[in-house]
């Protein structure tokens, strides 16, 4: 039987099963950081085997995918569809601030990974697909296009402004993200004013973001 397979026979113990497993990968990265944390520690925390969790997870990347997913599928569930009369800036602006405000949920776990994955340039590179994966849907959730050459180059746009701001969220303690937003307002007006200076020397008018 298939891993794939397996992991549609669980049902809602697969889904419970899941839960289990995320909140104790965040955990752990929270209490003794992303770099020190194993499969092993995973499992002995969520209270399952390594055959269980084998089902699921390939490795701990995959955890942190699925975790990401997540909360990708809570953004679109929590977003609103979007108004075509406001900027794309606004619309971008309102949906990656409601992801912020959901990863506050897990922030001490979510920060661990972040400092984690600056300092190994291997786990980068192996994250970056996941989050420009969620990035895309980020930019549809705001009504932009994603598809053909532009989508591309705005995906990795956004992937970089995203890891950006998330920097400065890492470090903003103020009870209403005060520093987050401001950080990214200002990511946005410059990637707004960037896409201003290709549209003249193009005359494109659809390359923002």
């Amino acid at each position: 039987m298939g891993r794939k397979a397996a992991q549609g026979q669980t049902g809602e113990k697969g889904e419970a099963l899941a839960d289990r497993i995320i909140a104790a990968c965040l955990a752990l990265a929270a209490e003794k950081g992303w770099d020190g944390v194993s499969l092993s520690d995973i499992a002995a925390r969520a209270g399952v085997s390594l055959g269980q969790m084998y089902v699921l997870y390939d490795d701990r990347t995959a955890i942190l995918a699925a975790f990401a997913r997540r909360v990708d599928r809570a953004v679109l569930t929590s977003v609103s569809a979007s108004d075509p009369d406001l900027p794309v800036r606004e619309r971008l602006f309102d949906v990656l601030m409601e992801r912020f405000e959901i990863l506050n949920a897990d922030r001490d776990g979510v920060i661990a990974v972040l400092a984690s994955v600056r300092r190994d340039p291997k786990q980068a590179v192996i994250g970056l697909p996941h989050l420009a994966r969620s990035m895309c849907w980020m930019l549809e959730a705001a009504g932009v296009e994603t598809t053909g050459w532009r989508g591309a180059v705005r995906i990795a746009g956004l992937t970089a402004l995203w890891l950006r701001v998330a920097a400065v969220w890492a470090q903003d303690d103020s009870p209403d993200m005060g520093r987050t937003m401001a950080a990214l307002d200002g990511a946005l007006a410059q990637a707004e004013r960037a896409a201003g200076f290709i549209e003249r020397i193009t005359g494109d008018r659809r390359t923002f973001p």
